[in-house]
C-alpha cells in the first residue's frame, strides 16, 4: 500500500523544518467541494468509482492550473459528480460497459443521464450557483460517449477522467476489473488513452505516467525490487506495484 509515514529516518536527523507548509503544486479539497463530496460519496461506491473520482479530481486541478480560462466552479463539481449515475446500473453489468473486445453503450448512456440527473439534484440541496449548473449537467451527461468537447471544462473533464487510468490506482484498479496482470493493464489503458485527450497538458501528464509504469515492468526495475539495496536503498517492500 501507499505508504503514509516513514518505515525508517536513515539521515538520522529531523528535516521538517525545511519544509514549506503550503508550496506549489499540493492540492486540498475545497470546503464547498468537500460538502459535495458527502453527498456523491455514497453514489461512488461502485467498481472503486469513489478513489477514482478523487484522484479525477486531482488531475483536473493542475489541468485548471495550466488552463486559467476554464471556470474551476464547472470543471471541479462536473469531475466530481461524473460517475455518480454508475449507481443506477445493475452492479452485475457495470463492467458489460467498458470490457474490452466488448461494451455496452446503451449502459454507458444511461450511467450519464442518471448522473445527470441525480447531479443535478445533489447541487440543487448544496445551494449551488444556479447559474453554473446548466454547464456542469451537460458535461456529465456525455463525458464518456460525446467524442468531441463541448467547451475548455468539458476538455479538462474528459481529459482528467482518462489520464487517471495510467496513474498507480488507474492500473491497479484495471487490473482488477478483468483478471489483467499488470503489463496487459498498461496496454489496454495506454490504448484507451493515448490518441483520446485534448489539452497537451493531459497529453504529457499521460505519456509521463505510462513512461513510469513501463519502467515499474522492466526486468532491471524488477530486481531492484526484489534485493535489497547495500546502501540503504529499496527492498522487497518497495510500494510502486502494490495497490493504493
Amino acid at each position: 500500500m501507499t505508504k503514509l509515514q516513514a518505515a525508517a529516518n536513515r539521515y538520522g536527523q529531523d528535516v521538517s523544518a525545511g519544509i514549506d507548509a503550503e508550496p506549489d503544486g499540493v492540492i486540498a479539497l475545497a470546503p464547498g467541494l468537500a460538502a459535495i463530496w458527502e453527498l456523491a460519496a455514497p453514489l461512488l461506491r461502485v467498481r472503486d468509482n469513489d478513489a477514482h473520482t478523487l484522484y479525477a479530481l486531482g488531475l483536473a486541478s493542475a489541468l485548471l492550473d495550466a488552463h486559467p480560462e476554464a471556470d474551476a466552479a464547472v470543471v471541479l463539481p462536473a469531475i466530481m459528480l461524473h460517475d455518480i449515475g454508475w449507481s443506477q446500473v445493475p452492479p452485475s453489468e457495470v463492467l458489460q460497459a467498458i470490457a474490452p473486445g466488448g461494451g455496452r453503450a446503451d449502459l454507458v448512456l444511461l450511467h450519464e443521464k442518471e448522473g445527470a440527473r441525480l447531479a443535478a439534484g445533489i447541487l440543487a440541496e448544496r445551494g449551488y450557483d444556479d447559474a453554473k449548473i446548466p454547464a456542469i449537467l451537460g458535461i456529465i451527461d456525455g463525458h464518456d460517449s460525446r467524442r468531441e468537447a463541448l467547451s475548455i471544462e468539458d476538455a479538462i473533464v474528459k481529459d482528467a477522467d482518462k489520464t487517471w487510468r495510467l496513474s498507480p490506482h488507474g492500473i491497479n484498479t484495471v487490473m482488477d476489473w478483468f483478471g489483467l496482470d499488470r503489463g496487459q493493464a498498461l496496454r489496454l489503458c495506454s490504448q484507451r488513452v493515448h490518441g483520446h485527450l485534448f489539452t497537451e497538458e493531459a497529453k504529457a501528464m499521460a505519456r509521463a505516467l505510462s513512461a513510469l509504469e513501463s519502467v515499474t515492468l522492466w526486468p532491471q526495475r524488477q530486481r531492484l525490487l526484489q534485493t535489497p539495496g547495500d546502501d540503504g536503498g529499496e527492498s522487497a517492500g518497495d510500494d510502486s506495484v502494490a495497490g493504493v
